[in-house]
C-alpha cells in the first residue's frame, strides 16, 4: 500500500507564502511522475503543477507560472509545493498524487492512482 501525506497548508494573507509537501511511504512505487491538484468550493478538481520524478521535468497550470515551484527530494521520497504571491483565488485544498502511468500525460487527474488526503489552503484578501 502507498501512503502520501500532504503538509504544510493554512490561512495566509494575500501576496503570503506556503509551501506544501508530500512525503510518500509504504510500498515503493515505480515513480514515473508526481503532481499538486486542488479544489475549490463548487469546482472540478484542477491540475496545478506536476513533476517527472527522474528527469525533474516540471509542468505548470498557466495561472500559477512564477509564483509556484513543485521541486522533489528523491533521498527523502519528498515532493514540495512553494506557493509564493498568493491570491483570495488560490483558495482551495490541495492534493498531491503519485503516477506509475509512464508516458501518460502528466496534468490528468487520470494519469494518477494514488492521492494524499488533501491540505486546506486558504488565502484572505
Amino acid at each position: 500500500q502507498v501512503q502520501l501525506v500532504e503538509s504544510g497548508g493554512g490561512l495566509v494573507q494575500a501576496g503570503g507564502s506556503l509551501r506544501l509537501s508530500c512525503a510518500a511511504s509504504g510500498r515503493t512505487f515505480s515513480r514515473y511522475a508526481m503532481g499538486w491538484f486542488r479544489q475549490a468550493p463548487g469546482k472540478e478538481r484542477e491540475f496545478v503543477a506536476a513533476i517527472h520524478w527522474g528527469s525533474g521535468n516540471t509542468y505548470y497550470l498557466d495561472s500559477v507560472k512564477g509564483r509556484f515551484t513543485i521541486s522533489r527530494d528523491t533521498s527523502k521520497n519528498t515532493m514540495y509545493l512553494q506557493m509564493n504571491s498568493l491570491k483570495p483565488e488560490d483558495t482551495a485544498v490541495y492534493y498531491c498524487a503519485g503516477s506509475e502511468k509512464y508516458g501518460y500525460t502528466m496534468n490528468r487527474s487520470e494519469t494518477y492512482g494514488y492521492w494524499g488526503q488533501g491540505t486546506q489552503v486558504t488565502v484572505s484578501s
